[in-house]
This record gives structure tokens, sequence and C-alpha cells, in this order.
């Protein structure tokens, strides 16, 4: 499973890169404003710099004919960039015609298994199942991962699953058993997936018997 950051915040960014673990991004102008930024396009593209990967850029606009003016545009930003469609009907018309084009697709906002399969075959490259947001009203999200993993893998989609609106590490964990392509975390989540409070014990254990067994105390 790959990790992507879902954030807009530069600095968090390249430290995930540095990491050597933060293979995209996933972005959206709310997550810009968030940051105090403006310049959604300039962001965007920032972004594209930094990470080798796909980086997903979200429409802004209702109506079959604006997403799809508008779709074309953002995916010339830059080569990696994925424009996030919504899982509608406008959206699913959206998808088929930009995926026709060669345009890579990241159907966004996605809640059952039928959206995703809709969305598998009008081409999206990508579906993002809202894991959290599922959670938050008594469902299972990453049930939904899982249902969603096994019908494309039964019909051989190409279209990978992103679980999205993570909120803990044990959701990478579950996305991760579940087989999700990708799962797109904010930078504090990929913080903790990596804290551990006996490494951190062992960690200054070892520290401080080699500073005693060295003489440095």
């Amino acid at each position: 499973m790959r990790i992507f950051l879902d954030t807009a915040n530069i600095a968090q960014i390249r430290q995930g890169v540095k990491w050597g673990v933060v293979a995209g991004v996933t972005t959206n102008p709310t997550l810009v404003a968030s940051e105090g930024l403006k310049d959604y396009k300039s962001v965007v593209q920032e972004i594209c710099a930094i990470v080798d990967g796909p980086v997903s850029a979200e429409v802004t606009v209702e109506g079959v004919d604006a997403m799809l003016a508008q779709g074309r545009d953002i995916a010339k930003w830059h080569e990696n960039v994925v424009v996030k469609i919504p899982a509608t009907a406008e959206g699913l018309e959206v998808t088929a015609k930009l995926a026709a084009e060669g345009i890579k697709v990241n159907m966004t906002l996605c809640f059952s298994a039928n959206q995703a399969l809709l969305a598998a075959l009008a081409g999206a490259a990508f579906v993002s199942p809202f894991v959290g947001r599922l959670d938050d009203i008594g469902q299972d999200g990453m049930a939904l991962v899982k249902e969603i993993m096994d019908i494309y893998k039964e019909y051989d989609f190409d279209t990978e699953v992103i679980a999205a609106s993570i909120r803990h590490p044990m959701h990478c964990t579950a996305a991760a058993k579940a087989g999700s392509d990708i799962a797109t975390v904010p930078f504090k989540v990929l913080e903790q997936m990596m804290k551990h409070p006996l490494t951190d014990a062992g960690n200054a254990r070892f520290l401080a018997d080699w500073r005693r067994v060295s003489g440095q105390s």
C-alpha cells in the first residue's frame, strides 16, 4: 500500500518526501484555504515539483460543461496532476469523457460500492472512499474499502482505491489489511504511524547504556 499526504502544507509535504514514504498528494481548495493560501494553481504546481507521483486537484464548479472545461485546464497544470471529480451523476459523465481523452480522474466523495463500481466502469484512474465520514455516521468505512477491493479484484479493474478521510493510524492498518492500493493521510497521522512509546523508551535506554559504557556519562 502506498501513502499519500492529504494536505496543502508545503513544509509537511517536503518532510514526508524526505522520510521516503510519501508517493503522492491529495488536496482541494479547502485544504489550500486552511493554509492561508489563495492561488490554488500555483500551490498545486509547487506540490508537483516536490512529489514525484500523483497529485489530485479538485474541480470547483458544477455542471458537466463547466466541470469538463475546468478539469481539462487543471490537467494541464502538471503532468502528475489527477483531476478530482465528485461521485455524482454529472461527475460520472465528466469522468467518462475526461478518461476517454487520456486525463486521469480521481472520483472522490465515494460512499458506496455501487459508486465505486460505476467509477471504474467510467474509466476513473482512482476512487476515494471516505472512511472517516462513514464512521462518523455509524457505518463501517473500512468495510466499504474491503468491499470495493473485492469487486475490483473479481473483475480485474485497473482503478486504484485510495482510502481517504483517514482519522488515525489504525485506519491505515485496516486499509493495508483490506488491500487498499493507497491511503491518503493527514501529516499528523503519518507522524503517529511511526511513534510508539516502547520504541522511545528502548532507544533512550540504549543511548543511556552507550554513554555509560563509553565513558560519556
